[in-house]
């Protein structure tokens, strides 16, 4: 449960790409006095505040929101379309450009929300300019989550475990409204401690999968991790981080994990690790995840954090997604940990007549008995 409490984001675009912060912003939008109190040290010497007159005392241009709903009998909520409109109208967007955007996205009430927008339009002046890109063409504008999903879809996933934990829940979310088209399952158990086990089980049975978590879910999964290593049953990870310890701090961001996702679990085993910073390596190395993984029947984690997670960005470039290799084909009579000279051990797809097919999480021999 992440509790209430003052909530905001910050966009930077550029006509080239972006992937930090800066500390100063040339614009606040601010619907409350937290917001102005909090945010306007950050402004820029010719920075502007657009605030919510009836809520806020700051400096800038006010906007009359609550007066613009009432005169055209609009809901609450459509203060956001006369903020943006506002901002909008300060940054030097055209009108026709705006509306366009709103009549693509407002699906609802779009007449209503497009008169709120005109006239809080109409009552901010132009401060700033925000170039037009000409002639350039439409690209798509995907979070980070969705790119480390497309690229476990590319690495040929056949199913997605997760329990719901910020900042990773938007590859869950991704996933399950693709689900159907992409033909893969996608499934939300009762814990992080269910998730690794369930995808575990999915190994074993030759499905590909990969799992989403952060910090403290992932704390839950290591003794499903050390599994993984001993039975050798490949998983991909996704591991978005946030503040730490414990809980920690959902709503932020944090780098802090890598240590752990290298040493979690006891004992040693191998594991692969990336940690993607852009688009097209999200979508690249999310794919080699699942490759590597299978290949080596280990497990692999895509390290992520909220700012990547969550960032809204077009793509860098066209990332190159190399083709799935044939798994290497088992001997018989089958042992599943059979030596082999480069130490992989094939894998066989239960069920299999005549053979035995057994893992386990002990020390054991060539044929999965526990030695």
């Amino acid at each position: 449960m992440i509790r209430g409490g003052h909530n905001f984001c910050i966009i930077r675009a550029a006509d080239r790409p972006v992937f930090t912060h800066r500390t100063g912003v040339d614009l606040i939008l601010a619907l409350d006095q937290r917001t102005a109190d909090l945010h306007t040290p950050n402004l820029k010497t010719q920075g502007v505040v657009i605030y919510e007159s009836g809520q806020v005392k700051t400096e800038g241009q006010a906007l009359a929101i609550k007066e613009i709903l009432a005169h055209h009998q609009a809901k609450p909520i459509m203060g956001n379309t006369a903020i943006v409109a506002g901002f909008c109208s300060c940054a030097g967007i055209p009108w026709s450009l705006v509306e366009k955007v709103f009549r693509k996205k407002l699906t609802k009430e779009t007449d209503l929300n497009l008169l709120v927008a005109r006239e809080a339009y109409s009552r901010i002046t132009r401060e700033v300019q925000v170039p037009l890109l000409e002639g350039a063409s439409a690209r798509p504008l995907l979070s980070g989550n969705e790119w480390i999903g497309l690229g476990l879809l590319a690495g040929g996933i056949d199913a997605y475990v997760a329990y719901p934990m910020t900042p990773s829940s938007g590859v869950l979310h991704f996933l399950a409204s693709l689900a159907e088209e992409a033909g893969i399952d996608v499934i939300h158990p009762e814990s992080e401690i269910a998730v690794i086990l369930i995808a575990l089980g999915f190994a074993y049975a030759g499905k590909k999968t990969a799992v989403g978590t952060s910090g403290g879910g992932f704390c839950l999964m290591t003794e499903g991790l050390s599994l993984s290593g001993m039975a050798e049953l490949p998983v991909v990870i996704v591991l978005s981080q946030r503040g730490g310890p414990s809980t920690g701090l959902p709503t932020y961001t944090a780098q802090s994990d890598l240590l752990f996702a290298c040493h979690a679990g006891q004992g040693e085993f191998p594991r692969f690790i990336v940690a993607p910073a852009t688009p097209a390596e999200a979508m690249k190395w999310s794919a080699e995840a699942v490759h590597v993984a299978w290949k080596y029947q280990i497990p692999a984690f895509i390290l992520s954090d909220k700012t990547f997670s969550e960032g809204i960005y077009t793509p860098d470039g066209e990332p190159e997604i190399r083709a799935v290799a044939p798994l290497p084909a088992p001997s018989y009579p089958y042992s599943r940990y059979a030596d082999t000279p480069d130490g992989v051990s094939p894998i066989l797809i239960p069920p299999c007549a005549g053979e035995q097919i057994k893992v386990n999480s002990y020390a054991h021999d060539y044929s999965g008995i526990t030695s």
